[in-house]
């Protein structure tokens, strides 16, 4: 081949893979741009706003500069059933220096009458959010329930919890270092 030949070849071959990657580009909105489709430590908690017991609304949003202790159970779950009072005794203990506790109900995959009467059976005075579609539970990439979430002041997420139950001491020492944390 003449050294001619080489070049034209040389350039065909660019621009065809050129045309290929204008061509193959994402177009607008598909790419993720930024968002983060699990949870991770250190990144902002994902938003959120659901329903609560009594038809009120609540968002993650609206506790901004607060430590917040996200957890999502069932009532059919036994390690949830089990952590419940743990996680009321530490709200109690804590509540009045900026914790938060949003106890997400995984309604979509409950039973309400069961969850009323597991409800009924123990005092609980945090908010008792319902995710009826289940599109918090996606958006946190829940896969087992219990999980708590541990969310810093800064609403970023600190700590991860999949499985329980968590008991009263854990619970406390993760909520002390969040709470100590300046804002």
């Amino acid at each position: 081949m003449q050294p001619v030949n080489r070049r034209g070849l040389y350039l065909a071959i660019f621009l065809l893979g050129l045309a290929w990657t204008v061509y193959n580009r994402p177009s607008a909105g598909a790419t993720t741009t930024g968002q983060i489709f699990a949870p991770q430590v250190s990144f902002l908690a994902p938003a959120f706003t659901l329903t609560d017991l009594h038809g009120q609304t609540a968002s993650l949003s609206d506790y901004q500069g607060q430590v917040v202790l996200l957890n999502f159970w069932a009532s059919w779950c036994p390690p949830c059933r089990a952590e419940m009072p743990a996680i009321q005794q530490v709200y109690e203990n804590y509540r009045n220096r900026g914790l938060i506790v949003l106890s997400i109900n995984a309604s979509y995959q409950d039973v309400p009458a069961k969850m009323k009467t597991f409800l009924e059976s123990f005092t609980y005075s945090f908010p008792i959010l319902l995710d009826e579609r289940g599109a918090v539970n996606q958006m946190y990439a829940i896969s087992s329930l219990p999980t708590t979430f541990f969310i810093g002041r800064d609403g970023k997420v600190r700590d991860l919890v999949i499985g329980g139950p968590l008991t009263i001491a854990g619970l406390s020492a993760r909520i002390e270092a969040l709470l100590q944390e300046s804002p």
